[in-house]
């Protein structure tokens, strides 16, 4: 049955793999990769963080980007990177927080667990939110995307920043919950309480059941 034009889709309206992006957020050397950038030095303060990043959320972001890429969803990434080697470019908040990835740096790559293939896009940005610095908004309207998973570093920063301004702009979005992480688990927890309100919270396996299904329905036939 065609939905009418007037009633829109629920918040827990699966995906459909054709009209998804999947946003991969900040998982770079500079803030993912131990031992390296702002976890340079750092003490136990980190551990957790550290941990859930390599026992969990690269792992499950292998599965999910092998996944799309399998199903034909776009990957799309953005990393925290100056244009310029100084870094005059920079927004006012990373200047004050002393944040700085040189344009060109080892420090702005993705990380190689999940490094780019092919020509798919990695977008530098100086801000929180991807969506008020770059031109992320545009790149996915010309993608035809609709539906909007996203998951990456840090959960109750940069992710939940992507999330609130994805929704905001009219996109479906999904919160890969165990591709995310944060500095302690309470954050993260009450990250996702409120990105309840502008996503769906699913973990990678779930989303990878759900870009599968259209190609068993197919089967079925």
């Amino acid at each position: 049955m065609t939905r009418p034009r007037n009633q829109p889709p629920t918040r827990d309206t699966p995906i459909e793999p054709e009209r998804t992006a999947l946003l991969v957020i900040d998982v770079q050397n500079y803030c993912a990769r131990r031992g390296e950038g702002e976890l340079a030095g750092v003490g136990p303060e980190y551990d957790y963080y550290i941990d859930r990043v390599e026992r969990l959320v690269l792992p499950n972001l292998q599965k999910l980007v092998r996944a799309c890429r399998a199903n034909g969803v776009e990957v799309v990434y953005t990393v925290i990177e100056s244009l310029t080697l100084d870094g005059r470019d920079r927004s006012l908040d990373h200047k004050h927080s002393d944040m700085h990835v040189p344009k060109g740096s080892r420090l702005g790559k993705v990380v190689d667990e999940i490094a780019p293939v092919g020509d798919e896009m990695v977008i530098p940005k100086t801000s929180s939110g991807v969506f008020n610095s770059t031109n992320m908004e545009y790149v996915l309207r010309n993608l035809g995307v609709e539906y909007l998973v996203c998951a990456g570093v840090f959960t109750n920063q940069c992710v939940e920043s992507a999330v609130r301004d994805a929704a905001d702009r009219g996109f479906m979005v999904t919160t890969a919950e165990d591709c995310c992480a944060t500095k302690t688990k309470a954050w993260h927890d009450a990250s996702l309480e409120v990105l309840k309100g502008y996503s769906r919270i699913r973990g990678a396996d779930q989303v990878i059941a759900e870009l599968a299904r259209p190609l068993r329905a197919t089967a079925n036939r």
